[in-house]
């Protein structure tokens, strides 16, 4: 299923905090991808279908620099990313050798890739960010990939940061980490997602100007429901 751009546009506005209280409501618990934070501060939120890569631990026999000139590589694998993905890397966790470096992440922007989202690290960190292509990464390391990591495949099923990922699944990203919204989850997301926003952004304005207490406003009793849904009534 096609992520359209009115979808896009409207889970750029959805918290990935408010997609994973929506979603553990319908019992999805783990949907976070640990070890995944922005390298660079101040990142916009970011959302795009999964393109999903996988890497194993090293073995010495294949993890060496002349596996990058073969088929299956990361090379070969970013020439299929398609415009407006999010790159999800398996990296298992290793962060003593980078997945990726600037000329790498370099040709992922010019191909008009949205992010790279990964459990592993980056290396050439300033010319990472040089490239502009937004990183939700566990940090930096100098040594590359194969110093730690064997490069398997792409377009499968994979486990980023604890998260069963499968091609095409919907990545959100922003200050919090990046979210994982499974294909059969996005409508309920792009219905409740803004009304959950909305909701939030009351009981704020209750807390901060108005000097609410939290007991009833936070869940809400049936008074607090009947305010707010006066308030709505009035817009």
């Amino acid at each position: 299923m096609p992520l359209t751009p009115e979808a896009v546009a409207t889970l750029k506005k959805i918290t990935t905090a408010t997609i994973t209280t929506i979603l553990l409501k319908k019992g999805l618990r783990n949907v976070w991808l640990r070890g995944s934070r922005p390298l660079r501060p101040g990142q916009e939120r970011l959302v795009g279908p999964a393109f999903t890569l996988r890497f194993v631990p090293a073995r010495e026999d294949l993890a060496t620099p002349e596996s990058w000139s073969k088929p299956i590589s990361t090379r070969s694998a970013i020439e299929a990313m398609p415009e407006g993905c999010i790159a999800v890397v398996d990296a298992m966790g290793i962060t003593d050798a980078g997945i990726f470096g600037d000329i790498l992440c370099a040709r992922m922007a010019k191909r008009g890739v949205t992010a790279l989202v990964t459990d592993g690290v980056v290396r050439d960190v300033e010319g990472v960010l040089g490239t502009g292509l937004p990183v939700w990464c566990d940090g930096a390391a100098a040594p590359p990939s194969v110093a730690g990591l064997t490069f398997v495949n792409w377009g499968e099923p994979i486990g980023c940061g604890g998260v069963a990922v499968f091609p095409d699944d919907i990545i959100v990203a922003d200050q919090d980490g990046a979210v994982l919204i499974p294909q059969a989850f996005l409508d309920l997301i792009l219905t409740e997602g803004p009304e959950q926003e909305a909701m939030e952004g009351w009981i704020v304005n209750e807390v901060i100007n108005n000097g609410a207490v939290l007991p009833g406003l936070y869940p809400m009793n049936a008074e607090t429901k009947e305010r707010y849904a006066a308030f709505k009534a009035k817009k």
